[in-house]
């Protein structure tokens, strides 16, 4: 029995998909280097749809501030081992913001373009893929040097809006939005969104929520206890979040810790 069916409304009862993070990369922000081995990585991602995870999203660049470009032929060669014997399993998606990347990721067996520049629209139309459009204020080399806006949430909605506009008119019919938490944002700006989660999701199709393990939910947590807290050891923080979105809406979790998340989930009554 759940929370939800014993009468303890946590959140309204809608569906959910957990998406795992697969990063097949040697300097992501917090496992950067543990699955950079397409062994390890298709280990990994059979355990994240072991645990429940509805998708499994690989990405082969980091996308951390500050990170370093690789080479199109570089991340092609990461990802697409990984995606062809993980999309025998279950459902997976690339995350990329270079459309020859996410062409080869389709043809290995992606049905997703987990998207950062929110400019791989036509890549996804031509595939029949789905398609995840984000909000990023510059690149991930520049986006947290001095992210300023007149008014944060104003810009990211008039932003995915007209995304999802382009979209439907490519005819693309799977479409997702995601407010990009802490891509070109500060703690204030993060939290606004957050607070903010209704309007989004009142845009008319899903969206997507990435909190895990970011900066963010260290510097909250630092103003409880003192002290910041490394990526690993942010899960609490993560679940809070979850537990908020969720409750506004949020139908997709982009997550490290897919088993705490589903367990979270079914407790609450919402898998």
């Amino acid at each position: 029995m759940s929370i939800h069916q014993a009468g303890v409304s946590l959140v309204p009862t809608v569906p959910v998909d957990v998406v795992g993070i697969l990063n097949v990369t040697p300097d992501s922000f917090s496992d950067g280097g543990k699955y950079f081995d397409p062994t390890s990585a298709i280990l990994k991602g059979l355990e994240m749809f072991s645990d429940g995870a509805t998708i499994v999203d690989v990405g082969g660049e980091s996308t951390r501030p500050g990170a370093t470009p690789i080479s199109v032929a570089e991340e092609i060669r990461r990802v697409v081992p990984v995606i062809e014997e993980l999309s025998r399993h279950g459902r997976v998606s690339i995350d990329t913001f270079k459309a020859d990347v996410a062409v080869a990721a389709i043809r290995a067996g992606a049905s997703q373009v987990n998207d950062i520049s929110s400019l791989l629209h036509e890549v996804a139309a031509n595939f029949g893929a789905g398609w995840v459009a984000m909000h990023m204020k510059g690149t991930p080399a520049n986006m947290q040097s001095n992210p300023i806006y007149e008014d944060v949430v104003e810009e990211v909605i008039s932003y995915l809006s007209d995304k999802i506009v382009i979209a439907q008119k490519l005819g693309i019919e799977e479409i997702y939005i995601d407010p990009g938490i802490g891509f070109g944002k500060t703690l204030e700006h993060n939290l606004q969104i957050l607070a903010s989660l209704s309007r989004i999701c009142e845009l008319g199709v899903p969206v997507y929520l990435g909190t895990s393990r970011k900066s963010f939910l260290g510097k909250l947590i630092a103003e409880v206890e003192g002290d910041d807290v490394p990526p690993n050891d942010r899960l609490e923080g993560n679940l809070a979040t979850i537990a908020w979105a969720t409750s506004v809406g949020v139908s997709a979790l982009r997550v490290h810790d897919v088993k705490s998340t589903c367990d979270y989930l079914r407790l609450a009554g919402l898998s």
